[in-house]
C-alpha cells in the first residue's frame, strides 16, 4: 500500500507542528481487504480505511483538514463525485484535552489498484495512479513550496 505514506508526506509538509513535531501523526490501516475480480490476471484492489490519529494538537482543525482534503482530491477523487461517498467519506472524532490541545481521529475510506503480470520468473507488480478528472490540474491543489 502507498497512500498512507503519501498522505504523511502531504500532512507532514503541509502542517507546520507536523513538520515540528511528526510523532504527533499516527497512521493505521484498519478494516483491510484484497479484492480480485478473477478476469485473467492476478489485479487487485486494496480496500480499507484510514486512520489517522493527530495527538496534542495546539492549531485548528481545519489546518489538518484542508491539507487532507487537497490530498484526496488527487488520491480518492471519487469521495468528492460520488453523492453516496460524499456523506460518509471523511468521518472524525475530536478529544478536546483542554482550551488548547485536541486529539483528532479521522478516518477514510481509500481504495488502491494494482497490477500483476506474470514475468521473468516472477510477477510484475504495479500500482496504478489515480484518474485526474477533466478540467482538475491536480498541482493546483498545493500551494507553492516557500
Amino acid at each position: 500500500m502507498m497512500k498512507p505514506a503519501s498522505l504523511r508526506e502531504a500532512l507532514t509538509a503541509a502542517v507546520p507542528d507536523l513538520a515540528r513535531n511528526p510523532e504527533k501523526l499516527h497512521i493505521f490501516v484498519d478494516e483491510g481487504r484484497v479484492v480480485a475480480t478473477g478476469a485473467r490476471s492476478l489485479s487487485f484492489e486494496y480496500q480499507y480505511t484510514l486512520t489517522m490519529i493527530v495527538v496534542d494538537f495546539g492549531d485548528s482543525s481545519n489546518a489538518i483538514m484542508v491539507p487532507l482534503l487537497a490530498w484526496l482530491r488527487v488520491n480518492q477523487s471519487e469521495l468528492f463525485f460520488n453523492p453516496d461517498l460524499q456523506r460518509n467519506g471523511v468521518r472524525f472524532e475530536a478529544d478536546i484535552l483542554n482550551h488548547d490541545t485536541v486529539d483528532l481521529a479521522i478516518k477514510v475510506p481509500l481504495t488502491e489498484r494494482v497490477t500483476v503480470k506474470v514475468a521473468d520468473g516472477g510477477y510484475q507488480v504495479t500500482h496504478q495512479p489515480e484518474p485526474v478528472n477533466e478540467g482538475d490540474d491536480p498541482a493546483s491543489w498545493f500551494p507553492p513550496a516557500p
